[in-house]
């Protein structure tokens, strides 16, 4: 299969210009009918259907969700962590990360260390006692921690 200008290819499913539309309106609002997208988009009912089973088989949409505003949730703090790591067991140390309910994002880096972790947090209580439990798992090294001050975007819909 070849792409053109208007196509994108992802693991053998080429997304033409009608799948980029799809995606581009679920991520302005994922609780959109298939009616109400057909009709935006001036397509079918059942092409918006078909054509938003295959996005979901191929994984390229993984779920649905709400955005929140997490400072009127209560979690006022946002930190990323560098994290280091001994003995070849980054991938071990990421995956429990993973598991810690105030992660969102764990990343593997280049540079200086070997992760990078966002999280939020509703006090520097909960903060500390999430960086002494990282500190205290194995083959941790050591922790850089960051507080965001101001945040001037934080959005991870991207198409």
């Amino acid at each position: 299969m070849t792409s053109t200008k208007d196509e994108s290819k992802v693991d053998d499913i080429v997304l033409d210009d009608l799948d980029k539309r799809i995606l581009h309106w679920y991520l302005i609002d994922a609780r959109l009918s298939y009616r109400e997208l057909a009709h935006k988009l001036g397509v079918s009912t059942t092409t918006v259907q078909s054509r938003t089973a295959k996005l979901e088989k191929a994984g390229i949409i993984r779920g649905y969700s709400a955005m929140f505003d997490h400072d009127k949730i209560g979690f006022q703090l946002t930190a990323i962590t560098e994290v280091s790591v001994a003995k070849g067991k980054l991938l071990e140390l990421e995956k429990e990360v993973a598991k810690m309910p105030q992660v969102l994002a764990v990343y593997d880096v280049t540079g200086l260390t070997d992760a990078m972790v966002i999280a939020k947090f509703k006090s520097r209580d909960d903060l500390s006692k999430f960086t002494k439990a990282l500190l205290a798992m194995p083959f941790v090294e050591r922790t850089n921690t960051h507080i965001v001050l101001t945040t001037v975007k934080e959005d991870f819909r991207l198409l």
